[in-house]
């Protein structure tokens, strides 16, 4: 049997709300590391060391909330453009976590996946993704996506070459079925930003926004309820009256 995430210390527990009030599918912009460890004087690297436990909170309190989906953006196509050696540490970090936690979240059920493109990543941080997903791949719980080297319009135009190349024709349905996630609810952001950055762009069209001001770092499954919450308030209605 699948082990349950252990419940948080404060004794929280989630919402309580109407399964078609709980967002299906959650994107979220790990957003403020580098500031987290800028405001205590540390290099910009452990704020990423930082935010690993709060990936961990938020993937448990998503589980405890029964949320469907959950896709992380971990590393975009646009951060190349960072210090090499910041992308150096991303790289070999991004590795050491996935080998540390692919095993916790194979213990939650939670099924892992990989969103993004090969092209420039280290082989070593492609064979851990792909080694988590085949870890995972029969676990029937949350579904998570990991956005490692993913950028959204990236992705729109792959899969319109991927259906040109199949000579299918190029549709909202065929372009909706071909990506990497289905539509999002929710889209949660941190740190104060309020844009989409790039993240499923495609997929966020009528995602509800939700930007919590906290960097990152000091995030735990509480403030993702809360973006639940004032997801739950709102009135969806699709462009109609």
């Amino acid at each position: 049997m699948p082990a349950a995430p252990p419940a948080h210390p404060s004794g929280a527990r989630p919402p309580t709300l109407p399964p078609d009030r709980v967002p299906r599918h959650v994107a979220v912009v790990m957003d403020g590391n580098g500031r987290w460890a800028a405001g205590r004087g540390l290099p910009r690297t452990e704020g990423h060391r930082a935010g690993e436990e709060a990936l961990v909170e938020v993937v448990a309190g998503a589980i405890e909330a029964q949320v469907g989906w959950l896709s992380v953006y971990a590393f975009s196509t646009e951060n190349w453009r960072r210090t090499p050696a910041e992308v150096r540490f991303l790289m070999g970090y991004s590795r050491q976590v996935l080998r540390a936690r692919r095993d916790l979240f194979d213990s939650w059920n939670v099924r892992v996946r990989w969103s993004g493109q090969r092209r420039r990543l280290w082989p070593s941080v492609v064979t851990e993704l792909v080694e988590a997903e085949a870890l995972t791949a029969g676990n029937t719980g949350l579904t998570l996506t990991l956005c490692v080297n993913y950028g959204g319009r990236a992705e729109i135009a792959d899969a319109a070459a991927r259906l040109a190349a199949a000579e299918r024709p190029i549709t909202e349905e065929s372009l909706t079925a071909d990506l990497s996630t289905p539509d999002v609810d929710l889209f949660w952001r941190t740190s104060g930003e309020a844009r989409l950055s790039n993240f499923l762009i495609w997929q966020a069209a009528y995602a509800e926004l939700v930007f919590t001001g906290k960097l990152w770092p000091d995030v735990d499954r509480r403030d993702l309820w809360d973006a639940i919450v004032q997801y739950a308030d709102r009135d969806r209605r699709y462009g109609a009256a």
